[in-house]
């Protein structure tokens, strides 16, 4: 799982304008957002350089305690 999609949200970007923001293609941003795709930690990088967030942030799956 990751947050991708809710972050660009959040920035108001399409899927569009941040394929362009980092140099891959839109199609790839819609694997990614699906989780279909596990990006580089190139791209993981850039993706969170351009959403003004941390890889954690981004890419970490908090789990909830079961008690």
């Amino acid at each position: 799982m990751n947050r991708v999609k809710e972050y660009r949200v959040e920035k108001k970007m399409s899927q569009s304008t941040l394929a362009k923001e980092i140099n891959v293609a839109r199609q790839t941003i819609n694997l990614i957002e699906n989780n279909k795709y596990n990006p580089s930690l190139d791209l993981c990088i850039r993706l969170a350089k351009v959403l003004e967030t941390d890889l954690n942030s981004l890419f970490w799956e908090e789990k909830k305690d079961e008690k």
